[in-house]
């Protein structure tokens, strides 16, 4: 490992310490998610400013495991028992209506010769920052309600739908084909849930309980076993790597819950573990890299600036519109809450637009206001979003 290298992850360290001090001392004002903390500072130190860290092999490898991590951690946090039935179909049946709204945008701006890449622009609108708003929307106490099951519905569907879009109509020249095999690992999928679904030997569960608290850390390597394995899977089915990762989640959540008995305390405890793994360090390497690779030089231009208050509206429209399906599940504010908040939108949004212009399909610029757009959006729509709920909750 060359000094340079050790150089960029010192950095990196550094600015994953520095961040919750700064949206600590942010929280008099605004609340700062942790997220565009990092990014900022990656932004600062990389090299298009200050040249502090540089991008490499090892640290782009690292990077790519922050992001599978934060997927996997996604999906690991959707509890399918809650949101089957009535969340998860008006959850489909948003992302669906948000798909034929992006689309409808993205030709619109193609033809007014605003913006490159229509496919990437249209799937990009349609994402959801499920793993940046759950610390936020869990301190703020909207977990484990109602409205809160309808957020998780919502918000799963909102990172699952792009990255099935990503895998179908981004990085395969054969859509057909891919449609096949992501049918082929659909089933593969389902029958390993199902699997994972049923009762845990009672030895077993044991075993994890043992090592929980040991070296051995059984339920934690499982997780991360079936996170390689479903990635890797992906990979060979020439599908997109996160959706690999967010099926591991699911799957490790079903299998660490399947037991009632002694091991149902297990699940938290391991998710406690893989969140400090993920949290402590990948994840916000990859945040950092992020803001490293951010072509800040392109909002030099007013019109590339003027992009993003115009991207940020849209992300509301395309993603908050179809919030008004819940009409007649929740109450306005709680409507308007919900909306807001599925509507910020960033990791995807980072991923979606360095495919398009690493394919020469997407202009740097309109790349560059997209995720100008998904920074301004997980500040401001959380605060607004949680707004409109304190609102329906006083009500």
């Amino acid at each position: 490992m060359s000094g340079e290298t050790l150089q960029t992850l010192l950095v990196v360290v550094v600015i994953a310490a520095l961040s919750p001090l700064v949206s600590d001392v942010a929280r008099r004002f605004t609340r700062l998610p942790g997220v565009v903390v990092e990014i900022a500072l990656g932004i600062i130190v990389g090299p298009k400013v200050l040249g502090w860290a540089h991008l490499g092999e090892v640290v782009g490898v690292l990077a790519e495991l922050g992001l599978v991590l934060l997927i996997f951690l996604a999906g690991f946090e959707v509890d399918l028992h809650e949101v089957k039935g009535a969340p998860a179909r008006l959850a489909v049946r948003g992302w669906l209506v948000s798909l034929v709204l992006g689309i409808a945008v993205a030709w619109g701006l193609h033809w007014l010769d605003v913006t490159s890449g229509v496919r990437f622009v249209a799937v990009a609108l349609t994402t959801t920052a499920i793993g940046t708003l759950l610390p936020i929307v869990g301190d703020a106490g909207v977990l484990g309600t109602r409205f809160g099951t309808f957020f998780m519905a919502g918000g799963a569907v909102g990172e699952i739908g792009p990255i099935v879009a990503i895998s179908l109509a981004l990085t395969s020249q054969r859509p057909a084909r891919a449609a096949a095999v992501l049918a082929a690992f659909a089933v593969i999928t389902l029958g390993a849930g199902y699997l994972a679904s049923k009762t845990t030997p009672p030895h077993f569960v044991r075993l994890i309980g043992r090592t929980l608290h040991t070296s051995g850390q059984l339920g934690v390597r499982i997780s991360v076993f079936l996170c390689g394995l479903l990635v890797w899977l992906a990979f060979r089915f020439d599908l997109d790597v996160l959706l690999g990762a967010f099926a591991a989640g699911v799957i490790a959540r079903l299998f660490l819950g399947a037991d009632q008995g002694d091991g149902a305390g297990h699940l938290h405890e391991v998710q406690t573990r893989l969140e400090s793994l993920g949290f402590g360090f990948f994840i916000p390497l990859f945040f950092v890299v992020s803001g490293m690779r951010f072509d800040i030089g392109a909002l030099a231009d007013v019109g590339t600036l003027l992009k993003v208050p115009m991207f940020l509206a849209l992300f509301l429209v395309v993603r908050g519109l179809p919030a008004l399906l819940y009409r007649k599940e929740l109450d306005r504010n709680a409507v308007l809450s919900l909306g807001v908040l599925q509507s910020a939108a960033l990791p995807l949004v980072v991923v979606i637009t360095g495919l398009g212009v690493a394919d020469g399909l997407m202009r740097p610029d309109n790349a560059a206001a997209l995720v100008g757009a998904g920074l301004l959006s997980v500040v401001v729509f959380p605060i607004a979003g949680l707004a409109f709920h304190e609102r329906s909750r006083s009500a």
